[in-house]
């Protein structure tokens, strides 16, 4: 008999479920998700929250056809957008966090958050279960269970897809056999906050062939034939290692990020694919648009450059590798990410400064930097008199 509290597969949720008890699921409307409500409601004794968590996604969750009453669920709303921005994307900035350098992380940040979302739910409905869709194949189930259990979550919790392996084609079937027809069409599944927008599976399982749709990108649409975007310069100015003016406009960390991503994007700039590992140590392909992180965090780097020592930025370097690891592999509230991050953040205290960019279909050019505290010298001529007279005086004293 099944006695651990860790839910692998859908048999797991039948040993927690014959006594009813409350259920919080965590939803965004796709096929996975839409698929674990409906075989919830086979169980009438559980009362079901399927909690969508706002992290600033163009598509929070999808629920056009009503589904979730129909299927008698409570649907449970939690903006924490802002909240995303300034705990999780801003030290992701500082720490320069990317993955392996094939990409800036992601959907690694959002996890922590819909994690402690979930059990704060939980915890205020008095729940039992805790549930999320990630499957063997996405690094998500091993973020979110380790979240969940980080925060001290003592009821059941996971992920009844990580042993049922069901594929897109059965989902697809047994939701449209029960009225939902919609799902029938998805070619891909899709992950979205402020940050990026992440596509993978479907169409996009094989990293030997992957040709993605245009359509798929909405940030960094392509420029119809005929058409050419104008050069554009961008300003943005950064206080103690965070953005905050934009063409010398102050905006909260969110509203920037939200007004990047299209600017950025229009020039083409910010669209990644790459592999990244899951738990078992093969490789997945994924897909992202993410121009104004591209953006942010090689702005991040210059002003860093022309306000710290060398040798500190050096040392930070090992740090950030430290830090995006344990973000990647899902320790958020762990004790090394956060050592790691208080060392980033107190780094990040000279970083202030202005950078200003060209942005068009070459890339980003560097036009000017401009730090009040800086470490950089603009006149050579002028500095080389000056420290030579020095030497002088001082070997002569």
């Amino acid at each position: 008999m099944w006695t651990e509290k860790c839910v692998r597969e859908f048999d797991h949720i039948e040993a927690v479920a014959h006594n009813g008890g409350r259920v919080v699921t965590l939803f965004s409307g796709g096929l996975d998700s839409f698929y674990l409500l409906w075989r919830l409601s086979h169980h009438p004794g559980l009362e079901v929250y399927a909690l969508s968590v706002g992290v600033g996604g163009d598509a929070e969750y999808d629920d056009s056809a009503g589904g979730v009453a129909r299927l008698g669920a409570r649907h449970v709303h939690a903006e924490r957008a802002a909240v995303f921005a300034d705990e999780f994307v801003a030290p992701a900035i500082a720490a320069q966090a990317t993955y392996l350098g094939i990409h800036p992380v992601s959907s690694s940040l959002s996890r922590p958050l819909l994690a402690r979302a979930a059990v704060e739910l939980a915890d205020e409905v008095g729940a039992e279960v805790v549930l999320h869709t990630a499957n063997r194949s996405q690094n998500s189930l091993r973020r979110l269970n380790t979240s969940i259990a980080a925060l001290g979550f003592d009821g059941h919790f996971g992920s009844p897809y990580e042993l049922d392996a069901i594929s897109r084609d059965e989902k697809q079937a047994a939701l449209k056999k029960a009225g939902f027809p919609d799902f029938a069409n998805r070619s891909h599944s899709g992950d979205s906050n402020l940050w990026c927008r992440e596509f993978e599976s479907g169409l996009l399982d094989d990293p030997e062939w992957f040709p993605v749709p245009e359509d798929v990108y909405t940030w960094t649409a392509a420029v119809p034939p005929g058409e050419q975007e104008e050069p554009e310069k961008v300003t943005i100015d950064f206080e103690r290692g965070r953005p905050v003016a934009l063409d010398g406009e102050p905006a909260g960390l969110r509203e920037l990020i939200g007004a990047l991503n299209p600017r950025v994007g229009r020039h083409g700039l910010g669209r990644y694919s790459g592999l990244e590992h899951i738990d078992s140590g093969e490789k997945v392909l994924e897909v992202r648009e993410m121009p104004a992180a591209c953006l942010l965090l090689h702005a991040y780097r210059q002003l860093e450059s022309a306000t710290v020592p060398a040798e500190t930025m050096r040392e930070k370097v090992s740090l950030e590798q430290s830090w995006t690891r344990e973000a990647v592999e899902g320790r958020w509230y762990g004790s090394l990410r956060a050592a790691a991050q208080a060392f980033v953040m107190s780094v990040a205290e000279r970083v202030t400064g202005r950078i200003t960019y060209r942005l068009d279909r070459t890339g980003m050019t560097v036009l000017s930097l401009e730090a009040p505290d800086a470490l950089y010298i603009r006149d050579r001529d002028a500095w080389e008199r000056a420290t030579a007279r020095s030497a002088l005086h001082f070997s002569t004293a």
